[in-house]
């Protein structure tokens, strides 16, 4: 009995794999793939808007800080009956122009933190097929920042770029011509050990250099970016990332980072911007 028990268990188990096609399963697996695929994208997408609110959270706060101190010194100047009634008036055209100038200041921010998860999404789709240790792009404090690792572009101890990067180079390249508006900083780093040579690079400030200027001469002259958008220059070993005690550490901290950007005088005019007073 208990033989033809197990007997009947198996030819239930066989009946049961035999349902199933291998084009069946096979349309299942793919399905599930893309599933994971498309969820990790949403989760990217979800970090990225997660960064961009901390942002403007901590903007907002230090502006509604800024605001309650004008509105505190009204107080105390209503309080003081041997302050004029112009001064009062005075210091309320101030407030409602510091209010102003706080509107359009959040409002250009916001702009400013929608444009660079545009971007920032653009480049993550551009750069799908590439090893995330390899590029990393999120947005951080309104910048949009790729960090590229030194085994990507260089040889060791080397800073002329490898034929294999010129793809992932030229993709960040069809970005950032699109976004014209924007600049370009290209930073070099490297780990704390220590580089020696009678010939260039002679040490790690100037690998570092090198390293950043090699980036900026292959975007401006094999994927046409305008020269005059792009900053480029070396950090050396004293901008880590991480730890230099491992090996992992010292890697991640052999990168070269592009920064997109707004323009610095866009920029400067935004910090010029002064209350008008009514």
């Amino acid at each position: 009995m208990k033989i033809f028990k197990i007997f009947a268990v198996a030819v239930m188990a066989i009946s049961l794999t035999s349902c199933v096609s291998k084009k069946q399963y096979d349309a299942l697996n793919l399905n599930y793939k893309q599933c994971v695929e498309s969820a990790g994208e949403r989760q990217r997408q979800i970090q990225d808007l997660q960064s961009a609110n901390a942002g403007l959270t901590s903007e907002n706060n230090l502006l509604k800080d800024q605001n309650n101190a004008l509105k505190s010194s009204l107080d105390a100047c209503l309080s003081n009956t041997g302050k004029s009634s112009a001064n009062i008036d005075k210091l309320i055209g101030e407030i409602n122009a510091s209010n102003d100038y706080i509107k359009k200041l959040i409002a250009s921010n916001a702009k400013n933190d929608s444009l660079n998860l545009a971007l920032s999404n653009k480049l993550k789709r551009s750069l799908d097929n590439v090893t995330d240790q390899d590029v990393q792009v999120k947005v951080l404090k309104g910048v949009v920042m790729i960090s590229l690792s030194d085994k990507m572009l260089y040889k060791s101890g080397d800073y002329d770029i490898l034929p294999a990067a010129q793809e992932v180079l030229g993709k960040v390249a069809k970005v950032i011509n699109d976004y014209d508006k924007y600049s370009v900083l290209i930073e070099g780093n490297t780990d704390n050990v220590a580089l020696s040579s009678a010939n260039l690079p002679k040490d790690n400030w100037d690998l570092s250099a090198l390293r950043a200027t090699s980036v900026a001469k292959v975007l401006q002259s094999k994927f046409g970016v305008d020269p005059a958008r792009i900053t480029a220059g070396g950090r050396s070993e004293y901008n880590p990332k991480t730890t230099n005690m491992s090996v992992s550490g010292r890697a991640e901290n052999r990168r070269t980072e592009i920064i997109i950007m707004p323009k610095l005088d866009e920029f400067m005019k935004l910090m010029d911007i002064a209350p008008v007073k009514k």
